[in-house]
């Protein structure tokens, strides 16, 4: 039987970046976690026009009550987790509310619009300031610098997962997640793979704001 109690149930977690971020597999990793203690994990799925490049977006609904509709309801979400920032002022559009709270990697992936000149990217000072605006609490990190210096930024999905797992909101602990880790990758991926989480860890510690 699962001792910890949700703040809320069902708790809706939202992770959300471009194709090609690894956020997809980022909120199999948070559900994988979360199922192995005990709780009902419903998720979701939304892809945009392109699968590298275009809006993907993944609810998780977790609850001690039962499996969840799929899709959280507008307004409704507790925790956004965005791999881009602008993804992160998307997602508050339609699913903020008063007490939402907000991690989101400040390195931009520029769109076709924006590298074509038709659009203009918002200056991060500008974004962080929406983000704040819109959310109880919000913490800015940069992943992909930290990733890239672990050699690939692709490891800034697990350094999110692991700045997830630090601030408290659900019970998720580096012990589950190595244990998911190990039951997903071969051997010599575990090693890096716990370093990435372990560094999220600590990147939320300075990130918020």
């Amino acid at each position: 039987m699962n001792a910890a109690v949700l703040k809320y149930d069902p708790y809706n977690l939202i992770i959300t970046g471009v194709g090609g971020q690894g956020n997809v597999l980022a909120s199999r990793m948070v559900g994988d976690m979360l199922a192995r203690k005990g709780f009902d994990i419903t998720i979701g799925e939304t892809f945009g026009a392109s699968q590298r490049g275009g809006s993907v977006m993944s609810h998780l609904r977790i609850s001690q009550k039962g499996v969840s509709s799929p899709q959280i309801p507008i307004g409704l979400a507790h925790m956004v987790v965005s791999l881009e920032p602008t993804e992160a002022l998307r997602v508050l559009k339609n699913y903020g509310n008063k007490d939402i709270k907000v991690i989101t990697n400040m390195r931009p992936v520029r769109s076709i619009g924006v590298i074509s000149g038709e659009q203009k990217y918002p200056a991060p000072e500008k974004i962080m300031g929406w983000i704040k605006n819109f959310s109880k609490s919000a913490w800015f990190l940069d992943t992909t610098q930290a990733a890239t210096e672990l050699g690939n930024p692709i490891f800034g999905n697990v350094m999110l997962v692991g700045a997830l797992a630090k601030t408290g909101e659900l019970p998720i602990d580096r012990a589950t997640f190595e244990i998911v880790v190990r039951s997903r990758m071969p051997e010599n991926k575990v090693a890096v793979n716990l370093k990435a989480y372990d560094i999220g860890g600590d990147l939320i510690l300075n990130g918020q704001s």
